[in-house]
């Protein structure tokens, strides 16, 4: 059983008053990375990490984490349309499971569907090439999931 706060609810009990979170876009070929601002407010794109093996992104991961002071990370949750799970929730899952064995930084789960797919019509939108929106997708998803959950610690 995995430690810490289930929900976005019990999380916001548990934050300090300010500090930053990441966001998570946990692919099977790249990690996308957002962050908070302290008061957070804001989710920025931050970065792609390109996965190797478990142990080389989770220390890719919590160095970014250390770096940038973070109190907790949002993980996007691949979930299936119905809202079922399937392989990759799993995979995601696991991936958490892991890497909270390394680190007392909680975490939670945010629904992601249709994150990916709304930040790559917004950026067809913005006439960015195809080379470029491969480029920043990953990172802009996770800004998208880490955004809507900031929204959501707002109204709590």
């Amino acid at each position: 059983m995995t430690k810490g706060p289930k929900t976005l609810e019990e999380l916001a009990e548990a934050l300090p008053a300010k500090g930053r979170l990441m966001g998570l876009d946990l692919g099977t070929k790249t990690i996308g990375l957002a962050l908070s601002d302290v008061e957070r407010r804001l989710a920025s794109p931050l970065d792609t990490i390109r996965r190797v093996k478990f142990s080389a992104d989770a220390e890719d991961l919590l160095k970014r984490a250390r770096d940038f002071e973070i109190c907790a990370f949002v993980v996007g949750l691949p979930l299936n349309m119905d809202g079922s799970d399937g392989p990759r929730v799993q995979a995601t899952r696991a991936f958490m499971r892991n890497l909270a064995r390394m680190t007392e930084l909680p975490h939670v789960y945010w629904d992601e569907r249709l994150s990916t797919a709304a930040v790559t019509r917004e950026l067809i939108a913005q006439d960015a090439s195809r080379a470029k929106r491969a480029e920043v997708v990953d990172r802009m998803a996770a800004a998208y999931i880490l955004q809507g959950a900031l929204d959501r610690l707002a109204r709590i």
